[in-house]
């Protein structure tokens, strides 16, 4: 591919090297540029190496300036306050660099891929089996498929894992009541879909917790049922994988109205690292990492205390010789660096299961599984909240299921795509398919347009809205793109680097040229929130170019036209490929 250096990389390069000619004795230097509103960037670095070398920083400006090389990037330099570089740059060098990205023959618009890629294991979007999805399951599936896409897109191996709660006691519990009554997983008129297949699993499960609370005889085989499972019994494994695999008939329906691809194969749930368990319980102990407390096997910190004062431990195995959480979390950090090869692990998890996942992380590190070339990071997301500011419940005080928190948001959609269509000329099937991109879109947007560890207000009236900070904002301006470039008839869109840019365009195009820049530091943070403020700004520049430079204006010379036609073609190439990265589709007509 062909990457593009953007208009900043090169001026820093500059201006660096500008630096070193003229101040020998400063050594290597950051210029310290930025956006300005007063040019198009400043370099604010020679204040800082003016006090080093006891310097007047206006003089050692004037001497920088000197010592850039003439050439097509910079049209205007002024030196400003305590030695505060003003930089202009030419139209042509952001019409040409433009001009590259849009070249790009692989169609990444001139986004490098980065030099440290490693191996990545992102663990999100963890359903539980025989459960019904709610809205807390939202984040972390909306987030950590948008991380996902933004890693891969930079150059990284990303590997995924969904780790489904499909171990322990309620399972017995499911199981032992499964071969007393055998019938009780059929589908009413033998139906297979995901809807149905949770609707049964959950009238399973009430039916056996009321036998299992009622009838201490059952109880006591049910707690059997789960020594069998775990020592691998063949019959209990096989009623296990009939109602797991129940369960995914029906993760994948909720997944599939997200939009979302999640493949059978990075499904590894608790159950994955059962062989490994003991072994990781034994490697702690023997290696001192562990020890044993009142019967348990446990890890204690200096830094995590009760109400009491006494330090609160991590559980790895029950004085029962049960296990708990956390020696699967140990197991699954074994599996993924010592099988796997990866050098991050990044859990995209609740903000309360904090503490639980500082410890689990500090324990791998005491082990050695963790290290300097190793990392694990929580990706800690808030929750969802109702417009009363309060966890979002339905009116009787439920949880919200997310089947029914997406169906309403592609129905309020549909209604505003709907009561467009006509200006538009949408069928009935561009209709629905409009509604529901815009709906899921409208969904996932409000939720990654908010940085991932605040809480946010789920208010669907809002997030269909045609203006301000919405995806059907972001939408509507592709769409509004690809209608332009529909009516140019004979016009195409062709770069003309020759041609002086209004204020509107230039702001439009140095805009454009941060695409690969906000990717990197997205990438880099795992902040999906900044590439939605991007697109944002993206779209805001677009409105302000439509109000003050007409495309398709007869009184437009001909290169204007064309001119115009390729900053707005590749706005939308950008819109679409941004919008993508965050798992939201762009419609051509809205």
């Amino acid at each position: 591919m062909a990457s593009v250096p953007s208009l900043a990389s090169t001026l820093q390069q500059q201006l660096a090297d500008a630096l070193t000619a003229a101040l020998p004795d400063a050594g290597a230097a950051d210029p310290l540029l930025r956006r300005s509103d007063r040019a198009d960037f400043q370099a604010n670095g020679i204040l800082a190496l003016a006090k080093k070398l006891k310097g007047n920083p206006r003089e050692l400006a004037a001497q920088v300036t000197a010592a850039l090389p003439a050439g097509e990037l910079i049209k205007d330099i002024e030196v400003s306050g305590p030695g505060f570089l003003n930089i202009t740059l030419t139209d042509r060098a952001i019409v040409e660099t433009l001009a590259a990205r849009a070249a790009d023959g692989d169609g990444r618009l001139g986004v490098p891929l980065k030099d440290d890629a490693g191996t990545t294991v992102i663990d999100y979007a963890q359903p539980n089996v025989a459960k019904e999805m709610h809205v807390g399951h939202l984040r972390s599936a909306v987030i950590g498929d948008a991380v996902v896409k933004i890693l891969e897109f930079t150059g990284e191996n990303v590997v995924r894992r969904h780790h489904i709660g499909d171990w322990g006691t309620q399972f017995g519990m499911l199981i032992q009541y499964l071969i007393e009554h055998p019938g009780a997983l059929r589908h009413e008129g033998g139906a297979s879909d995901g809807e149905a297949a949770m609707s049964t699993l959950n009238r399973v499960y009430k039916e056996s917790r009321v036998l299992f609370d009622s009838d201490e005889e059952f109880k006591a085989r049910s707690r059997d049922r789960v020594v069998a499972l775990q020592a691998g019994d063949p019959e209990t494994l096989e009623l296990w994988h009939r109602f797991v695999d129940e369960s995914k008939i029906y993760f994948h329906s909720v997944f599939d109205k997200l939009d979302m691809v999640i493949a059978d194969p990075d499904i590894v749930g608790e159950s994955g690292y059962n062989d490994m368990l003991e072994e990781t319980c034994r490697i702690l102990e023997e290696t001192g990492v562990a020890v044993r407390s009142e019967g348990a096997l446990c890890v204690f910190f200096d830094d995590v205390k009760g109400p009491d004062g006494n330090k609160v431990p991590l559980i790895v195995k029950k004085t029962n010789g049960g296990y708990g959480y956390a020696a699967t979390d140990l197991s699954a950090i074994r599996n993924r660096v010592q099988d796997l090869k990866a050098d991050t692990l990044l859990y995209v998890v609740d903000a309360r299961q904090s503490l639980h996942f500082k410890m689990v992380f500090e324990t791998a590190r005491r082990a050695g599984w963790l290290n300097e070339d190793v990392k694990a990071v929580q990706l800690a997301f808030g929750t969802v909240l109702g417009k009363d500011g309060k966890p979002f419940k339905t009116r009787e005080g439920e949880t919200v299921r997310l089947e029914d928190l997406l169906d309403e948001a592609v129905t309020r959609a549909t209604a505003v795509v709907r009561d467009k269509a006509d200006k538009v000329g949408l069928s009935e099937e561009e209709i629905v398919e409009n509604g529901r991109y815009v709906g899921i879109g409208a969904v996932k947007y409000a939720d990654l347009s908010t940085s991932a560890v605040r809480d946010y207000k789920f208010d669907l009236d809002q997030m269909v809205a045609l203006h301000g900070d919405t995806s059907v904002y972001l939408q509507y301006a592709y769409a509004r793109i690809q209608s332009i470039l529909r009516k140019a008839g004979d016009a195409v869109p062709a770069a003309h680097p020759e041609l002086e840019l209004a204020p509107a365009e230039r702001a439009l195009g140095l805009h454009l040229d941060q695409f690969g820049e906000v990717l990197a530091e997205v990438g880099a943070g795992y902040e999906p929130h900044k590439l939605a403020a991007y697109l944002y700004q993206l779209a805001s520049h677009l409105t302000t170019f439509y109000d003050q430079c007409q495309v398709l204006s007869p009184d437009n010379a001909p290169e204007v036209v064309e001119n115009r036609l390729f900053l707005v073609e590749l706005t939308a190439r950008t819109l679409h490929q941004g919008m993508a990265l965050l798992g939201i589709r762009t419609p051509e007509r809205l």
